[in-house]
């Protein structure tokens, strides 16, 4: 006969791919008795509001870490056969590689500067499935740009992923790039992990949060955590959690009897948990309204040293970047493209994901870089200008790897600190939390170097 399960009253902190996936993968784990156990997931502001709903949703056999990469690419997979994944959240295979394009004053005046970069008055309203919307209205924050610089790229290549490029032509049916411009065309990957796919990730959060509700999960949004305590100091287990919920006019709450407290709050996981050293990084990105071909299209543009975008130039100002520029550009699923540029910490991480400030500029120069190269995406419209924080683990000045595990405070977990890898890695993240909670051993991946209590957490 088997034995009885303990009854456990499981809180998990934040709603991004971490919190979801986790939630999901506990409701799925073969221990979990609904009996038995409870779990009730706490967002400050909604589903996938901050880098979850706003990322590109690349996925990857050459990302990192490559303790979690292999496992979790295979339950993307897994995740879209059982749940229909290729309707509901996009999930599909695209191509993926750099291309090293140069453009000159010619080019650009024969397009017409290629400088079309709308104002945010110009936009539509953003529907729902952008996750732009709780953004709309946020002021904007202006940039000094009396000085030009260098593209910053975001962490997402790795040395070995970028140093195994391979060289290919470009493909005939990358049609929405200029190819006379192109000068290279390097598929992305490791030698035999090449295989790229793609998840919305705003879609794919959502129903993994809707699939963990279905199973007796308890969402509750507008539940900001403002502190996590023990009821019995002698032995430093803690069993209460105090949030405020926005929704109620800031109203406090307590949840009590809590058996174990799961941190995946992604940047703000570094303000519940300051130990953790998690903090935020923010990027901008924009989402266009266009049909093009499946492809992945990381860049390396060569653009005019005298050229400035419209938007800078009728302000006289410089243009911001000197040299090359670097923007990431992904196809995406529902007849979006989406764009991000480099990260800055201009701006400290606020309160909750609803009050991101989003920086135009930034968005318009983005905007105006990817013109000198794509006529399609010049002309598109576009749907959404954006930015979110991602959650980097820092030590010393140095990016770690994402913590997943049990902390050293007796009943505290955490599972954060992805940077731009966290829906890649969120279904391994969940099903591991899974295994780590109900087993007491993770079983499907060896994550010792990622375990929480090696950095002394």
């Amino acid at each position: 006969m088997a034995a009885q399960q303990q009854k456990r009253n499981m809180v998990i902190v934040g709603g991004g791919i971490i919190g979801c996936t986790t939630a999901y993968f506990l409701t799925r784990h073969p221990k979990f008795d609904p009996a038995q156990h409870t779990i009730t997931l706490l967002e400050a502001s909604s589903i996938a509001a901050g880098a979850s709903g706003k990322a590109g949703g690349l996925l990857a056999l050459w990302a990192y870490p490559e303790c979690l990469v292999p496992l979790s690419y295979r339950l993307h997979r897994e995740l879209a056969h059982e749940h229909n994944g290729a309707e509901r959240w996009g999930y599909r295979q695209v191509g993926c590689g750099t291309i090293g394009a140069v453009v000159k004053n010619a080019d650009l005046k024969a397009r017409g500067h290629g400088t079309s970069a709308s104002t945010t008055s110009d936009l539509q309203e953003p529907d729902d499935t952008t996750a732009a919307a709780p953004n709309a209205k946020l002021p904007i924050q202006a940039a000094d740009e009396k000085v030009s610089k260098e593209w910053e790229k975001l962490p997402k290549q790795d040395v070995a992923a970028t140093s195994l490029l391979s060289k290919s032509v470009l493909p005939p049916d990358l049609d929405w790039v200029d190819a006379s411009l192109v000068r290279s065309w390097d598929v992305m990957g490791r030698r035999g992990e090449t295989e790229t796919a793609q998840a919305h990730p705003f879609h794919f959060t959502n129903a993994m949060a809707d699939l963990a509700a279905a199973k007796g999960v308890d969402i509750r949004l507008g539940a900001k955590v403002t502190s996590i305590t023990s009821s019995t100091p002698s032995n430093g287990r803690v069993d209460t959690v105090e949030y405020r919920d926005r929704n109620n006019n800031d109203e406090k709450n307590n949840i009590t009897e809590v058996t174990d407290v799961i941190l995946t709050a992604g940047p703000w996981t570094g303000n519940i948990l300051p130990r953790s050293k998690i903090e935020g990084l923010r990027a901008h990105s924009v989402v266009y309204e266009a049909e093009v071909s499946p492809y992945a299209v990381f860049t390396d543009i060569e653009l005019p040293s005298d050229w400035t975008p419209e938007h800078r130039r009728v302000k006289g100002q410089k243009r911001k970047h000197r040299g090359h520029v670097d923007p990431e550009i992904y196809a995406r699923p529902f007849g979006e493209v989406y764009a991000c540029g480099e990260p800055d910490k201009t701006i400290p991480l606020p309160e909750t994901a609803d009050q991101v400030q989003c920086d135009e500029d930034q968005c318009n120069d983005l905007i105006s870089y990817i013109a000198t190269v794509s006529p399609i995406l010049a002309s598109a419209p576009v749907r959404a200008k954006q930015a979110c924080y991602l959650p980097q683990h820092v030590r010393f000045g140095e990016e770690r790897g994402p913590l997943i595990g049990q902390t050293s405070t007796p009943g505290l977990w955490i599972a954060a600190g992805h940077t731009c890898w966290g829906i890649q890695n969120g279904p391994a993240t969940g099903l591991l939390m899974s295994e780590l909670i109900f087993d007491g051993q993770a079983k499907s991946a060896d994550i010792d170097k990622l375990d929480p209590k090696k950095f002394r957490v």
